[in-house]
């Protein structure tokens, strides 16, 4: 669960650098959603690259799931009586909704390819120009679909921050001073994530991108 919360960690910042590009305007902005789909050749045909990125993160995606799954029911496992009285949980916020953070992560990303990936959902639709998709997508009037975006991006602001934790323990870091740096680490990434993503609607609901 850790290695493939760590691949798709590591996507995450990638396509949030991607995202930035486009407080650098219309052109860059395009210029890069187009070079995407040039990566790799001519050694690989055209958009090759970005369909192994594509399957790669199902693949991780899939595993992260699984994994999920897996460390569920052995919990449940091991615990096969239920509690009499089930002492209140000690811990952040994040950790007790994990999975249904999850969940609404998922459906995002669902939502996420509908719009700006195929174009189904976005009132442009149009490949050839990313930048006013993104700017049409976030208009004022669509206040509603930044208002999801943002409440996603939050849920994966939760999610990393617990999830980066996680995986640090799981890779080694036990000690007491480790634990300390581990959850600095984590919130450190996770808020620098959730800021990075939602300045893009924000710069485009309050007229800084047009």
């Amino acid at each position: 669960m850790a290695a493939s919360g760590l691949l798709l960690v590591l996507f995450l910042f990638a396509h949030m650098a991607g995202n930035l590009k486009i407080f650098v305007g219309a052109a860059s902005f395009d210029h890069y959603a187009h070079w995407l789909r040039d990566i790799g050749t001519p050694l690989l045909p055209r958009t090759w690259y970005l369909w192994i990125q594509r399957v790669g993160l199902t693949a991780a995606v899939v595993a992260h799931i699984a994994s999920a799954v897996v460390l569920a029911r052995r919990a449940r496992a091991a615990r096969p009586v239920r509690y009499a009285h089930r002492p209140k949980v000690q811990g952040s916020y994040a950790a007790r909704t994990m999975r249904w953070g999850g969940v609404i992560i998922l459906l995002f990303v669902v939502f996420h390819i509908l719009d700006l990936t195929t174009g189904t959902l976005n009132p442009i639709g149009d490949a050839q120009h990313p930048y006013a998709n993104v700017v049409a997508d976030f208009a004022p009037s669509r206040w509603y679909v930044t208002l999801f975006y943002t409440l996603a991006i939050v849920a994966v602001g939760f999610h990393l921050r617990h999830g980066i934790f996680s995986a640090l323990r799981t890779f080694g870091q036990q000690s007491p001073r480790g634990e300390r740096r581990a959850r600095a680490i984590a919130l450190v990434l996770s808020v620098v994530l959730v800021v990075g993503y939602l300045s893009v609607p924000f710069a485009v609901l309050t007229g800084l991108v047009s």
